[in-house]
């Protein structure tokens, strides 16, 4: 089991969907949106893709809908009580919206040793996660409100398509003293497959870059149009 959070704008959304897709080709995979905050990029956007790859997904009540009050379906249970080979949790974008993690902390709890990991997705190019002193705070209330321990660490520095090798540059420096401070392992870089190529090519110490995580790119939307309206 795989839970994902990070701050809004980390592209963990991003993250969760190539995990699940990855899996779905060898194993019965369940996604699950437990972001309660974030209605611009929702996993239900792309549902029929999802569900062709045969993924089971489960969105917040009233997703796509004109109710601005979302809610938690039951359905969601069914990951600890259901054969999966993988389940994947797409948490909320904020530590108010990590909240909504606690309400399963009995269930996380009887899972066996090694059966979950919780991972930061860190963007080093968003505001709220732009200095290392910024990430370890973050950490620090999305734990508190997930009523999860961090288990890893995900460097996933992104301009969108600005995107250059300085990127994961930045984001590995930034994550190593992270990971020195906090004692959490970087578990995965992710970025395209061309500048995975640049940046592991310049021998860096492979304890704080990871597993090479190579992203495919299904959450299309025009993020600067977006972001320009201060959200």
């Amino acid at each position: 089991m795989i839970v994902l959070i990070g701050n809004f704008g980390s592209g963990k959304t991003e993250l969760a969907l190539n995990f699940a897709m990855d899996a779905a080709r060898t194993g019965r995979t369940m996604m699950i949106d437990i972001d309660m905050i974030n209605t611009y990029f929702r996993l239900s956007d792309r549902r029929q893709q999802i569900e062709a790859a045969e993924i089971k997904l489960i969105s917040p009540n009233f997703v796509s809908s004109n109710v601005e009050t979302l809610s938690l379906p039951a359905e969601i249970n069914s990951a600890f009580h259901t054969d999966w080979d993988t389940v994947i949790f797409d948490a909320g974008g904020d530590p108010a919206g990590a909240t909504a993690l606690g309400r399963f902390k009995s269930d996380f709890e009887r899972l066996g040793e090694g059966e979950l990991e919780v991972l930061n997705v860190v963007n080093l190019r968003r505001p709220l996660s732009g200095t290392v002193e910024k990430i370890i705070a973050l950490m620090d209330g999305l734990m508190q409100n997930s009523r999860l321990a961090i288990t890893g660490l995900v460097n996933n520095t992104n301009l969108a398509g600005q995107t250059g090798p300085e990127e994961l540059r930045d984001g590995y420096a930034a994550l190593r003293e992270v990971s020195v401070r906090t004692g959490v392992p970087v578990r995965y870089t992710t970025g395209r497959q061309d500048l995975l190529e640049i940046f592991l090519k310049e021998g860096l110490d492979p304890v704080y870059t990871g597993a090479p995580v190579a992203i495919r790119t299904y959450m299309h939307r025009d993020w600067d149009s977006f972001t320009k309206f201060g959200v």
